[in-house]
Formats: structure tokens, C-alpha cells, sequence
């Protein structure tokens, strides 16, 4: 098996077609400036949606349909647990990291990828323990930076590691190398595109609705980018938390 982007994907003229016909205010990114453009909104600490070339098959997103963020940031791991997955604040996220960059990160010789290895944090990474941890509160303490990549990293400096080849996800790894060039990591966050007990996003139209009922910055569907501050209110009958049971 070659990767796991089986499913579905759906063509720039489709996209272009939903979009337009509810009025959805879009920009189309050009081929060239496309990767760059999500990894600047993605170092600007921005929390951005993507649903781009074929769904993944099987229980974990790998670029496809994913939610992702800034690795770096301290707050990351709260705000997309609170805001986009509507759960506890304290629960790990999983890191994308280019292939050939895994061993700089992780202790992990080899690819990963299909999120299903899990490896710690390289030493020289890690922020060491202060002594204070028995006093702290919980939520104080599962929230603490533990390494220079702390919204990954959970409280035994593990992480469940996705590696992407330049061959078999071309596009997310541009995104990660655009990144990488931009801040000096070639990790991000990634988590999959869907709230708390919701399945994973399929369409266009999928994706564009978990977008709008959480507090996501930004969406990538193909080549447009949607800017959450300049869509119309999303109208809704009744409380869509209670379509799905919670896991």
C-alpha cells in the first residue's frame, strides 16, 4: 500500500460551483503561491482547514481533511481543543513532520505514514521539569510547554508521528516545506477535520460547515482560501452538537 489517500477528491470546477452558488467570498490562490500562502497563515498562528485533493481511507487525517496549526505555539494545543474540537484542553495532537526531517524531531529512524508510530521528542528539544509538578493543578499541569514544539508534545514527551513524503502527499509536503523555510520547523499540528463525535469532512460542502460552526481562521478547499471573517452568519436550525453522539 502506497499511501492512504483513497477516497474521494473533487475538481476545481466543483468547488468553484458551491461556492458560487451560495455566494461564498473566496480567493483563488494561484499554483504557484499556493503552499506559501498556507504556511504563512499557518506561522501567523492562524488555525486552518483543509480539504484538498483525495480523502483519506481509514481513521486518521493525513493532510487531506485536516484541521492544522503552529506546532510552536504554546496556546495551540488549547485553542483547537476548546474552540474547533469542542473538548478537554489538555488532550495531545499529533505532529506532521516532513520525512526527511523526522530524526531531527523524534526519536524515529524510519517513516510513519499513517499517524500510527509513536516516538518521544528528541532530548535537546525538550524543556526540562521544573520540580513543581505534584502542586500544580491538573489543567495547569497537562498544559505546561514541554519542548520548543509544545503543542505536540504530550506530558511523557511522546508524540503519535505522521511523516510526509515528498512522493505520496506532493502538496501538504509543500505546505511543510513552505514552512519550514519560513520558520526553521518542518512540523506542524494536525488533527483531523471534524468536531468532537462528527466523522471526518468528505465534500466541499462538509468541509465548509464544520468551518463555520467552530472557530477556525481559515479554509482551504482546492485552490480557494475562505477568510472566516468574510463569510455571512451560517444559518442553522436548532443545536447541531447534538447531531452526533460524543465519543
Amino acid at each position: 500500500m502506497r499511501g492512504a489517500l483513497l477516497g474521494p477528491e473533487f475538481s476545481r470546477d466543483q468547488i468553484k460551483e458551491y461556492l458560487d452558488f451560495h455566494r461564498l467570498p473566496y480567493e483563488e490562490l494561484p499554483d504557484a503561491d499556493w503552499a506559501r500562502r498556507i504556511a504563512e497563515l499557518i506561522a501567523g498562528e492562524n488555525v486552518v482547514g483543509l480539504c484538498q485533493g483525495r480523502m483519506e481511507f481509514g481513521p486518521r487525517a493525513l493532510g487531506g481533511r485536516s484541521i492544522v496549526g503552529d506546532a510552536r505555539s504554546p496556546k495551540m494545543q488549547s485553542v483547537m481543543n476548546l474552540k474547533i474540537k469542542y473538548r478537554e484542553s489538555f488532550r495531545p495532537f499529533a505532529p506532521s513532520v516532513l520525512e526527511e526531517r523526522v530524526s531531527d524531531y523524534f526519536e524515529l529512524d524510519r517513516p510513519s505514514p499513517y499517524m500510527l508510530l509513536v516516538a518521544d521528542v528528541v532530548e535537546r528539544r525538550r524543556t526540562p521539569k521544573r520540580g513543581d509538578e505534584k502542586g500544580l493543578p491538573l489543567v495547569e499541569w497537562v498544559n505546561r510547554p514541554r519542548s520548543d514544539v509544545p503543542a505536540i508534545t504530550h506530558v511523557d514527551y511522546s508524540a503519535r508521528i505522521q511523516t510526509v513524503s515528498r512522493e505520496e502527499s506532493p502538496a501538504y509536503h509543500a505546505i511543510l516545506s513552505e514552512f519550514e523555510k519560513l520558520t526553521g520547523y518542518g512540523v506542524i499540528v494536525n488533527t483531523s477535520f471534524n468536531v468532537r463525535g462528527e466523522p471526518i469532512v468528505c465534500t466541499p460542502e462538509d468541509a465548509y460547515r464544520c468551518f463555520m460552526r467552530t472557530e477556525m481562521d481559515w479554509l482551504v478547499l482546492g485552490p480557494f482560501l475562505l477568510d472566516k471573517k468574510a463569510q455571512p452568519a451560517l444559518a442553522e436550525k436548532g443545536d447541531w452538537r447534538q447531531e452526533f453522539q460524543l465519543d
